[in-house]
């Protein structure tokens, strides 16, 4: 005849197995391929074109 729990004990369990579940899918979640391919270079403001010479100081 199987051992029959108290409810108090089920909820723990059912907690403890709950937690481990969560772990599990956080850890399987991070550990994915390392990114081996280089990052593109940043990408650079272009500099406004200019209409002409400067104008002379003075």
């Amino acid at each position: 005849m199987p051992v029959r729990f108290r409810t108090a004990e089920r909820y723990a369990r059912a907690l403890t197995a709950a937690v481990a579940a969560v772990a599990c899918l956080l850890l399987a979640a991070n550990a994915g391929p390392a990114d081996t391919a280089p990052s593109p270079a940043p990408a650079q403001e272009a500099a406004p074109p200019e209409d002409g010479p400067a104008p002379a100081a003075g």
